[in-house]
């Protein structure tokens, strides 16, 4: 395997095999305020969002563990230097969101989904194709110390903050935050602006399960509102809808195919149709999206 490969399959499991490699020293976070309280954070890794205000400083996910330092460098630009980091806000346990926990988990407390403690709590396996690493434990600086099984609401910086779990779409620990006040939704890595995403099956993730997960926000939330994906540019509403037709066209696609016995490497060899093709810029190809589908597919029923 090349040092390219290897990295994308890295990239691919979403934890940082390859940062003994990687040089984050070049990595700029960009800021950009959404609406009211609410800033996105860009630099390498999962979007971050964060609230601003009197009560002091809300995070959602973190990043790398290099970029901890630059992350709060450009958190007390946005605030001015008013206030300190009270919660952060993890939408789901990969170490591309949370890979900066234990250094703001000195701190600030941590708010989570139950399974994004285990998972970050425990050793965990992840495959990705015939690829395979196994996940330690983080440093109990870096857990969760708050979790819930449905839902939470954090009353800060004026207005409620509802976090709320959406059951295995991305992962099996996934939560979307909504600041009601604000009109701002951040959508974790159940959402992959205008791209195909990243299932994590071997964390009891679902292809079916992000498309209900989608569809449960879609009917739950204001055409106006602000929406930070996982990973891609802030987008709207319709956005979300796009991508949402998408999962479920192409997971309806692959289906028949299945139906008809046709096999994998067929599937591949027809690929989508070209209406799907804007998608195919990420680092989850049309071939690695039809591999995920079919692998969810054909997984035993409640596996």
């Amino acid at each position: 395997m090349n040092r390219r490969t290897f990295c994308m399959t890295a990239l691919l499991l979403s934890v940082a095999p390859c940062l003994a490699q990687r040089n984050f020293d070049s990595v700029k976070i960009k800021a950009t305020h959404v609406a009211g309280a609410v800033h996105m954070l860009e630099g390498s890794g999962g979007n971050i969002g964060i609230s601003v205000g009197k009560d002091g400083v809300l995070m959602i996910d973190d990043q790398f563990a290099p970029l901890a330092e630059k992350i709060e460098a450009a958190i007390k630009d946005v605030s001015g230097g008013r206030g300190s980091l009270k919660f952060v806000v993890n939408t789901h346990w990969h170490g591309d969101h949370t890979g900066g926990n234990p250094h703001f988990g000195r701190s600030a407390t941590i708010v989570a989904h139950d399974n994004v403690l285990k998972r970050l709590s425990t050793r965990q396996t992840m495959r990705a194709g015939a690829q395979q690493r196994v996940s330690e434990p983080i440093d109990s600086a870096g857990w969760p110390v708050i979790t819930f099984d449905d839902s939470l609401s954090i009353h800060f910086n004026g207005e409620e903050i509802k976090v709320m779990h959406l059951p295995n779409g991305h992962t099996d620990g996934d939560s979307v935050v909504y600041f009601m006040k604000s009109k701002v939704l951040h959508m974790g890595d159940d959402f992959f602006a205008g791209k195909f995403p990243f299932v994590d099956l071997s964390s009891a993730g679902s292809v079916e399960g992000l498309a209900r997960n989608v569809a449960h926000v879609l009917e739950r939330v204001p055409d106006d509102v602000k929406v930070i994906p996982g990973h891609g540019a802030l987008s709207t509403v319709d956005d979300l809808k796009a991508f949402h037709q998408m999962l479920v066209e192409t997971t309806q696609f692959v289906r028949e195919r299945m139906k008809a016995g046709k096999t994998l490497d067929q599937i591949k060899a027809e690929g989508f149709p070209s209406e799907w093709d804007s998608f195919d810029g990420g680092f989850i190809s049309a071939a690695r999206w039809i591999d995920t589908i079919h692998a969810s597919l054909s997984a035993p029923a409640g596996s």
